[in-house]
């Protein structure tokens, strides 16, 4: 090769090297949201679900992509166009009681999430190192907020994007066994409902868990997080941002990004559980440790080690996630000082509400209460909760008043009310299932 051609082909490497990082540097708040969706808990559930059922329920994670951007993409708009999270847009135009509500089971259901979660890093990682279980949630707990609490808005998101790599094990995990690949793509394209009261609370709970509300509330705080770090907003909730079209782009594509790995990332955990848990008859899974636990024998080492640090990984992303969209509410509502870019001493109350958050996180460890009930029965309460808090998006979302130019258009209003109506009809329908 000459060395004319040498550097020809060294300067276009170069330039998909550039726009690599460029696409790269530009995922922020959508991606970061669509990773925490595929926290501990989540893992849990979806192997939960593989394990029960397996492959049935893969057309799920098809059908929920659109509606799961579409949601998320309402909330990063909202944020950005408005200067302000969830909370305080509802704080100043809708209810004060309402907000009240939603706010106190916003953190009801993320703090029991927040204990599911470190118990279930701890669980994972004692399956990796021969230390007592109180000693790992107490350091998971530890880690996790003084990480929060003490390092910079822009280092702790640069974390938080290296922390999304971990959910790549799960790709890897789905291909080291065997799969029935004509099976899998009957399942993913042609829905199975069955209508009992385990397949409706698994539908419930998957559906809880994928468009849950604590992301609506991070998304928006973390859009307007963006916005203060790069100039356009002076403090959060304060001002008009200084927004263009080209940002409504960015956060789009970021959303979009998010929310189709995250499912993709749902989709293998499912498949991965099915065709070897299920397979072989083990249709109990208490914990993603448990999941990890009996994959070994089944997918080799190799396999459970992946699927163990996917578990670690993701909780150190999502814990963080979970206590900042409750701190974002609480705070908001009460009018604090907010936002990770403030520092501990001009923002007690926020970093308060995190640090109280994590630490009954902590506790909620130490009930005779079964970790992974709680965590199912709080994806079940997620999706019961959010069809109320998705009409009050949608409102927002097409109140000029509020969005301007920036009102929802017919695509994302369709699919908006169309997973509100049937996260509703699901709800509806397990709570009358039980009453019965």
């Amino acid at each position: 090769m000459s060395l004319r051609s040498s550097r020809t082909w060294g300067t276009i490497a170069n330039m998909h090297s550039e726009k690599e990082k460029s696409f790269l540097q530009k995922l922020g708040p959508g991606f970061i949201t669509g990773c925490s969706d595929d926290d501990p808990s989540g893992i849990g559930t979806f192997a939960q679900t593989g394990a029960i059922f397996g492959y049935a329920q893969l057309w799920l994670m098809v059908f929920t992509v659109p509606f799961m951007i579409a949601v998320q993409e309402m909330c990063g708009r909202i944020g950005l166009t408005t200067g302000k999270g969830l909370s305080g847009v509802i704080r100043k135009h809708y209810s004060r009681k309402l907000l009240c509500v939603a706010v106190v089971l916003l953190l009801v259901a993320n703090t029991v999430n927040i204990g599911a979660d470190l118990g279930a890093m701890a669980a994972a990682a004692q399956l990796l190192i021969p230390i007592p279980f109180a000693a790992l949630v107490l350091v998971m707990t530890v880690v996790t907020l003084l990480l929060e609490i003490f390092v910079t808005y822009q280092t702790y998101v640069s974390y938080l994007k290296y922390l999304t790599l971990s959910l790549f094990g799960y790709f890897l995990v789905a291909f080291t066994v065997r799969q029935d690949w004509g099976a899998i793509a009957y399942a993913t394209f042609i829905p199975t409902i069955t209508f009992s009261n385990v397949y409706l609370m698994n539908i419930v709970a998957v559906l809880g868990t994928s468009i849950s509300p604590y992301l609506f509330f991070w998304q928006a705080g973390e859009e307007v997080e963006e916005e203060v770090a790069h100039g356009k907003l002076h403090a959060m909730g304060v001002g008009t941002p200084k927004i263009t079209n080209s940002d409504i782009k960015t956060m789009r594509v970021d959303t979009a990004v998010g929310m189709g790995f995250s499912n993709l990332v749902t989709y293998f955990i499912i498949m991965t559980t099915a065709s070897t848990l299920h397979r072989n008859g083990i249709f109990d899974i208490q914990t993603a440790a448990d999941a990890a636990e009996a994959l070994r024998p089944i997918a080799g080492n190799f396999a459970y080690v992946l699927f163990t640090l996917g578990i670690i990984g993701t909780g150190l992303l999502a814990v963080p996630v979970l206590a900042g969209s409750a701190s974002y509410a609480v705070a908001e509502a009460f009018q604090w000082r907010e936002g990770l870019y403030l520092k501990l001493e001009r923002a007690h109350g926020f970093y308060g509400v995190i640090t109280i958050a994590t630490l009954i996180g902590l506790l909620v460890n130490f009930t005779p209460i079964s970790p992974f009930a709680m965590l199912y029965y709080t994806a079940v309460l997620n999706g019961i909760i959010a069809p109320p808090l998705l009409v009050i998006i949608l409102l927002i979302g097409n109140n000029r008043k509020i969005m301007g130019e920036r009102v929802n258009g017919r695509l994302g209003n369709f699919f908006g009310i169309v997973i509100t109506a049937v996260m509703a009809v699901a709800g509806v329908a397990v709570i009358y299932s039980f009453w019965r």
